[in-house]
C-alpha cells in the first residue's frame, strides 16, 4: 500500500513537471532576466539621472523579460572614488563618470580637458560622433573598460568672487577649485592662478568661506549648486567642456548574446539623444535663471578678450600634445565650423 502511495506521488510530481514545461513555448526554458545595475553619483532630476532612467525604460521595452535595469542615483551604491573599481569587479554593469576621471586609463582622454579646443557644444557633438571620437570609446578595452556613449553636461564658464573677469590677468594669484586632472591643473598654472583639487560636494562651502576664490563649471551646475549666490562674477568663457562617458565592463559586455548587445546599444543611443538635449535645455534655462537672480554678474567677453584667454592657455596644448596625440587634437579641431 505504501509503495502504491509513493508511486502515486512520483506520478503526480512528474505530471506537474510536464504541465509546467508545456506551459512554455516549445523548446524554450524559463530563464531569469539579466540584471544590469546602473550606478551614478548625481540626482535623478539631472540630465544624467534622466538619461539613466530613459535607458532603463527603453532597454526593458526592447528586450522584454530578457533584461532588468536597476538604476542607483546619488551615490546610493558607490561614490566617485569607488564606482570605477566596482565596475571592474563586476559589482555594477554601467556607470557614467566625468571624462576627466579616465586619464589614468588612457592619456588620450585628456583631449577633452584642453582649454578652448571646441567652439561650442555642437562642435563637441560632431567630434564625439566622428570616427576619432568613437574610437576613443574603445581606447580602454585593454584596461577592462568599454565606452558606450558620451553624455553632455555642457560648456564651462569661469567664476570668481571678484568684480572683474574679462582678461587672464584678473585671475592672477587667485585660488580655483578644479577636478582631479593634470590638464586642468596646468590650465590654471598657465594663468598664474592656484588650482585646488576638491570634491564637487565641497565647492559651495569653499567658495562661501573663501577657501577658494573661484571655480569653472557649466551653467546648470552653477545654478543647481547655487554657486552664483557666493560668486560676484561669471565670465561667459565657454573655455572647456564637462561631459560624461557611459562605460561598461568590457568582459561582461563581450559575454552578452548578440541580440542583447543590439537591444542595449539601440536603447543607449536613444537615451543619449534624450540626455544630451536635456543638458542643452538645462544650460540655456539655468543661465537665464542666474541672470534673473541678480546675485552674480554675467560678464560677456569680446573677441579680443577670448583671444587673450586663448593665448594665455596655449602652453597647455604644447605640454600635453605628446601624450594625447597631435592627430587626435587635429581631428577635434576639424569639428569646429
Amino acid at each position: 500500500m505504501k509503495k502504491l502511495i509513493r508511486t502515486g506521488r512520483r506520478g503526480l510530481l512528474a505530471a506537474a513537471s510536464l504541465l509546467a514545461l508545456t506551459a512554455l513555448p516549445f523548446g524554450v526554458a524559463a530563464q531569469a532576466p539579466i540584471v544590469i545595475k546602473f550606478s551614478h553619483v548625481v540626482a535623478e532630476q539631472t540630465p544624467k539621472g534622466q538619461g539613466a532612467l530613459k535607458f532603463k525604460e527603453l532597454a526593458e521595452k526592447k528586450l522584454p523579460g530578457k533584461v532588468q535595469v536597476q538604476v542607483f542615483p546619488s551615490s546610493q551604491l558607490f561614490g566617485d572614488a569607488k564606482e570605477m573599481e566596482a565596475l571592474l569587479l563586476g559589482d555594477v554593469q554601467l556607470i557614467a563618470p566625468s571624462l576627466s576621471k579616465f586619464d589614468r586609463y588612457t592619456k588620450k582622454i585628456q583631449l577633452f580637458d584642453l582649454p578652448f579646443l571646441f567652439d561650442d557644444i555642437a562642435a563637441v557633438d560632431r567630434f564625439q560622433g566622428s570616427p576619432a571620437g568613437q574610437e576613443l570609446l574603445k581606447s580602454m578595452t585593454n584596461r577592462g573598460l568599454l565606452g558606450l556613449a558620451y553624455w553632455h553636461n555642457g560648456m564651462k564658464q569661469l567664476s570668481t568672487g571678484k568684480d572683474q573677469l574679462t582678461r587672464p590677468e584678473h585671475v592672477k594669484g587667485l585660488k580655483f577649485r578644479i577636478q582631479a586632472s593634470d590638464v586642468l591643473e596646468a590650465q590654471f598654472r598657465a594663468l598664474d592662478a592656484n588650482p585646488q583639487k576638491m570634491a564637487f560636494a565641497e565647492v559651495y562651502q569653499a567658495l562661501q568661506t573663501g577657501v577658494v576664490d573661484g571655480q569653472e563649471n557649466t551653467w546648470s551646475n552653477i545654478y543647481s549648486q547655487k554657486f552664483h549666490e557666493v560668486q560676484k562674477t561669471i565670465a561667459e568663457t565657454n573655455h572647456g567642456v564637462i561631459d560624461y562617458m557611459v562605460v561598461t565592463n568590457a568582459k561582461w559586455w563581450n559575454g552578452l548574446a548578440p541580440d542583447i548587445q543590439k537591444g542595449l546599444s539601440e536603447a543607449m543611443a536613444e537615451a543619449t539623444a534624450h540626455a544630451n538635449k536635456m543638458a542643452d535645455d538645462f544650460n540655456m534655462r539655468d543661465k537665464d535663471l542666474i541672470a534673473k537672480a541678480g546675485k552674480a554678474k554675467i560678464q560677456p567677453l569680446s573677441k579680443e578678450d577670448v583671444a587673450a584667454w586663448r593665448k594665455a592657455m596655449e602652453p597647455v596644448w604644447k605640454k600635453f600634445e605628446g601624450a594625447i596625440g597631435k592627430d587626435l587634437i587635429d581631428a577635434a579641431l576639424k569639428s569646429n565650423k
